[in-house]
């Protein structure tokens, strides 16, 4: 990492900049890392010494994570964590860490807002490219490609992926429903039997309902899937194949946002996936959908205008 000066570092947000950059470090650096985000303010207050002991490693450890860091020395990194956990501190108490995020201030202007959330983006998408499970995902296409119906499962938040997900299934030609309520949901799923597919989308995988869902599918002899940010979750023990999109535990707005996409992204690989293996049946039936609603486009759709 290039040198930079200890006010750059800390207006980008450190602590962002450790969780992020967390892969990249040693062992010995690593324990550092865990203990700053551990107890940021701690942190600020220690001593070099208090921080080696805290960590279990040693000065020297500290310094070169300062330098990884972009610091010159532990004296500037504790200035800038005390900088930003004084800030935090100061939103907490109007609320705004809790409904927004950490890294993102109330006087922050749009612009470095827009580059915090795309950052945020960017980084889960691609943790999410670097750890998918192709194999895993060919599997799900063909059992969908195969499968007499699909259900897909999700509450809340997911919700919104599973209906994403289903009407990918949908425009394609697969006979795919969406539940988002557990009641219908279980209903459904009671009716499944041996060659249906049934698809639960939880960022956290420990959402109750959709786990009872998936749960009711399998006990009836469907083949689950589950689409979630965390592979050792309940849903994820349930499920015979398991789909994980990278997320974050810290329940912000921004990290929330930059979940749910990157569940998006393993969505729209699934059903670009099936509409691959149905060729040219998806083809047909996209046809079919737009000749059968073309009388409701404006005019300048009709004649192909752009």
């Amino acid at each position: 990492m290039d040198q930079t000066s200890p006010e750059a570092p800390a207006a980008a947000g450190v602590l962002a900049r450790i969780r992020h950059g967390a892969a990249e470090l040693s062992e010995a650096m690593s324990k550092v890392a865990d203990q700053v985000l551990a107890d940021p303010e701690a942190a600020a207050r220690a001593t070099i010494m208090d921080l080696a002991e805290l960590s279990g490693t040693s000065p020297g450890t500290i310094t070169r994570f300062c330098r990884h860091l972009g610091y010159d020395g532990y004296a500037a990194l504790r200035v800038a964590i005390a900088t930003e956990t004084g800030r935090a501190s100061a939103r907490r108490e109007t609320g705004w860490d809790v409904n927004i995020g950490q890294e993102i201030a109330p006087s922050d202007p749009l612009e470095q807002v827009l580059k915090q959330l795309i950052t945020i983006d960017a980084a889960m998408l691609r943790d999410t490219v670097d750890t998918l499970d192709l194999t895993a995902v060919e599997r799900v296409a063909a059992s969908v490609c195969d499968a007499r119906r699909v259900d897909v499962y999700g509450v809340g938040t997911s919700a919104i992926v599973a209906r994403e997900l289903q009407m990918g299934f949908y425009r394609t030609g697969v006979a795919a429903w969406v539940w988002t309520e557990v009641h219908d949901a279980l209903a459904s799923a009671a009716l499944l039997g041996d060659g249906d597919v049934a698809f639960a989308v939880s960022l956290s995988g420990s959402t109750a309902e959709v786990i009872e869902m998936l749960s009711e599918a399998d006990s009836r002899g469907a083949l689950t899937v589950a689409l979630t940010g965390d592979a050792d979750s309940a849903l994820a023990e349930i499920a015979d194949i398991c789909l994980v999109s990278a997320t974050t535990r810290t329940g912000h707005r921004a990290d929330l946002l930059a979940s749910r996409h990157s569940a998006l992204l393993v969505a729209d690989l699934v059903h670009i996936a099936v509409a691959q293996r149905r060729f040219p049946a998806a083809l047909e039936a996209l046809e079919s959908r737009a000749r059968a609603v073309v009388g409701h486009r404006p005019a300048r759709q009709r004649n192909g205008a752009s």
